[in-house]
């Protein structure tokens, strides 16, 4: 009975480490189908299209009972999301690993807590104690989170001759291939930044809307939804070649099945559930394992180059992602010792991470 409890205790663990994997497989892919020629604004449109038509009659279902009627004022809330979380964030995304490196971009994710704090504070919906060492805790995190960021947007440095491409590298690029690499680089960092940013909006407006709307399956299924119309409509625009919407029976078309089943259908359900069994700051705390399988990844199936700025950089971003999210946890904690006594603290009144969600 012990070890039978022991297992299931063990399910949430792997239900994560399986989650970043396959944020991780999903840039991976990505970035092989975009290095082959796929257009990022066609990849956005059919894979949110595959996963809104997957979602939606399982909403419906699974959500029958407990779903609150849809009105106007919901689905305009739900438009606003989409705006955001996909048509935003996820082309930002799809471009930042274009120019860059999924590396880069599981880096670049852990900004996300820094960036949902400072909004929650802008909006007030995190009250900021300047005398309360875990508000300056809090402060401290967001900055040495931003200055990784800078870090590994800005300085690639030299390659770790433990990656495959530096131990078979024939001979030294030349000066102009240097510079167009390392502005690719600087300008997949910016577009990854921005994605945070947005996900970061995401994560303070979704916590808002389920306040009044408590149906997740719902709220993604017309996010998906409405995100594949705006970035049809967009996509129309910034892409005019026609050809680029014929799909390949190669690693697109996998790519873009991978991105709606996996990353769409089956992270969001494991991320619903590990954060009902454990909690947002759970689920939070596995963020940084993206970065260590998405150098792993990058160099085995896409010969990449792991330089010392991204181990650097990396490393000040967790370490300020940790102070941040240790900070928030003292928070809660106290919250709920409030909560016996019946006060709420804020943070409890809205939580810093309502997800943690990637690509």
């Amino acid at each position: 009975m012990g070890l039978r409890s022991n297992l299931v205790g063990l399910v949430p663990f792997a239900a994560m480490v399986v989650v970043e994997c396959l944020d991780v497989g999903l840039t991976t892919l990505s970035k092989a189908a975009m290095s082959k020629g796929m257009s990022h604004y066609v990849f956005v449109v059919y894979s949110n299209a595959l996963a809104t038509l997957i979602l939606i009659p399982s909403s419906f279902i699974i959500d029958r009972n407990k779903r609150p009627p849809l009105t106007i004022s919901v689905l305009c809330k739900f438009f606003l999301l989409s705006l955001a979380g996909i048509t935003l964030m996820q082309n930002c995304v799809f471009t930042g690993v274009s120019y860059s490196s999924p590396t880069l971009a599981s880096a670049m994710s852990n900004l996300v807590p820094a960036f949902t704090f400072l909004l929650a504070v802008i909006f007030r919906m995190e009250k900021l104690e300047l005398r309360s060492s875990r508000s300056q805790i809090k402060i401290m995190g967001t900055l040495v989170s931003i200055s990784g960021a800078l870090v590994v947007t800005l300085y690639k440095g030299p390659p770790i001759p433990f990656s495959i491409n530096s131990l078979n590298l024939p001979s030294q690029p030349s000066p102009s291939t240097v510079l167009a690499a390392a502005n690719n680089w600087i300008i997949g960092g910016l577009f990854l930044a921005t994605a945070s940013l947005c996900l970061a909006t995401w994560n303070t407006a979704q916590a808002a809307i389920l306040k009044g709307y408590p149906s997740e399956m719902t709220i993604v299924a017309f996010y998906c939804f409405f995100g594949s119309i705006q970035c049809a409509a967009f996509s129309l625009v910034a892409e005019r070649d026609p050809n680029a919407w014929k799909l390949r029976p190669d690693i697109e078309l996998v790519s873009i099945i991978y991105s709606a089943v996996f990353g769409s259908v089956v992270t969001f359900s494991a991320l619903t559930w590990c954060i009902h069994k454990k909690g947002p700051l759970f689920v939070a705390m596995f963020k940084p394992l993206g970065i260590a399988i998405a150098a792993l990844m990058g160099v085995i199936f896409l010969g990449d180059t792991l330089h010392v700025g991204s181990v650097i950089g990396a490393t000040v971003i967790v370490a300020g992602f940790y102070a941040v999210i240790w900070a928030q946890s003292k928070e809660e904690d106290k919250g709920k010792s409030s909560e016996v006594d019946g006060v709420l603290s804020p943070s409890q009144k809205t939580p810093l991470l309502e997800s943690q969600r990637d690509v």
